[in-house]
């Protein structure tokens, strides 16, 4: 067995690798809308695919309890090179709305095996320091997502269909490290059977329950900014025309400076303990979603970009601390199984957000659109500020 303090780095760059298929298509956003003849509202639509993708994904690796009966990192491998292909697809020249929509569904749908069985692999490794460790992967994922942006700045001289073979090729190479040095972590109790009812069965816990409903709030923002990061940066520069911004360049930094807020989210739960610092991380995207208008109408466009590097940071600094306590409330033998569950329902939610922000940017060129996605942070605070019968894990 390799030694723990080369198991985590190894599943960090495989996490890192295969979630690059995450937002492949919106970093070509332009060139498929341009190809294909798509309408502006393509970038939801392609968003919400990959979601519903993975929604669907989840919904039935939780019911089969695949992560749980199969050695995780074989179905790591599998997903990794599926979601390759399906990710390939986008790039076929007789590509239509629809036939984009299915290559991004399958996609979403083999993410399901990548990013929380990620997560299972790391907790049957890192059953203390866990924070530590899932801030370490949700990070990689985060800079992963980011990666597509930054791809098309460095390949602008190439065709866009670059993009998409970068990251299918990624995910073959993250799969292949899975399977060959992660083998079995020594705190996996395999799941024999088949738990139809385990769905139902992890809620029953009301601390595994709030950290369930703090994730829910916090992935009601979470995915709808970061599809909404370009759009975002297109604006600023609509509304003040002396601005010109690198957008590959900046989407990809400011979505990936959420990667280094999951490590550090990580050391500070050590220290101030998990449930404050993830309570402190949603309280402020909260307010960044309150003030995002006022800083729309401002004419310093470093701080517009400041503002939104910050708002990177603390949108996503709080998720894998609410997978830590997800983790460590939920039944060993079901542990992989209730990750699943709740990403299943996080990633539903995402595409109510997603979908929501594309209607009613198509009806209104207000910029206060983007308070609408401190809901989630404000019905999430509400449920961690909640007396709880029994102590959280810190």
């Amino acid at each position: 067995m390799k030694p723990y303090k080369t198991i985590l780095p190894i599943i960090v760059v495989s996490q890192f690798c295969c979630t690059s298929l995450w937002f492949a298509g919106n970093g070509v956003m332009h060139d498929l809308i341009t190809n294909f003849g798509l309408a502006e509202s393509a970038l939801g639509h392609l968003t919400s695919a990959v979601q519903f993708g993975f929604i669907l994904g989840t919904l039935i690796f939780a019911v089969l309890s695949i992560a749980d009966r199969f050695s995780p990192s074989k179905v790591f491998l599998c997903c990794a090179l599926l979601g390759a292909i399906f990710n390939l697809g986008t790039i076929w020249e007789g590509n239509s709305l629809g036939s984009i929509l299915t290559f991004r569904f399958f996609t979403g749908f083999f993410l399901a095996g990548i990013y929380p069985v990620g997560m299972k692999i790391a907790a049957d490794y890192f059953e203390k320091g866990l924070g530590k460790s899932l801030g370490y992967l949700v990070g990689a994922l985060v800079v992963g997502t980011a990666f597509p942006h930054l791809l098309k700045d460095m390949t602008t001289a190439f065709p866009w269909k670059y993009v998409l073979i970068g990251t299918s090729s990624l995910a073959v190479l993250g799969g292949v490290l899975m399977v060959s040095l992660v083998p079995d972590g020594p705190y996996r109790k395999p799941g024999q059977k088949i738990y139809l009812s385990a769905f139902l069965q992890v809620f029953r816990n009301p601390n595994f329950r709030s950290a369930a409903f703090g994730y829910f709030g916090h992935m009601w923002e979470l995915y709808a900014f970061w599809a909404f990061v370009p759009v975002m940066l297109k604006t600023y520069s609509t509304i003040h025309p002396e601005v010109a911004f690198n957008i590959p360049l900046l989407s990809f930094l400011i979505i990936a400076t959420g990667g280094l807020a999951c490590v550090l989210g990580g050391y500070l739960a050590q220290a101030l303990g998990t449930k404050r610092v993830a309570f402190l991380a949603l309280m402020l995207s909260c307010g960044c979603c309150l003030i995002s208008p006022l800083v729309f109408a401002q004419g310093e466009a470093i701080l517009f970009v400041a503002f939104l590097l910050l708002w990177g940071m603390v949108v996503i600094a709080d998720s894998p601390l609410f997978s830590t306590l997800v983790a460590q409330n939920a039944q060993p033998e079901i542990k992989g199984t209730a990750l699943t569950i709740v990403n299943c329902i996080g990633f539903a939610i995402t595409i109510v957000s997603i979908q929501l922000l594309t209607g009613i940017k198509e009806v209104t060129t207000s910029n206060s659109v983007y308070m609408l996605l401190a809901l989630g942070p404000i019905l999430g605070l509400m449920v961690l500020s909640k007396k709880k019968p029994t102590k959280w894990y810190l």
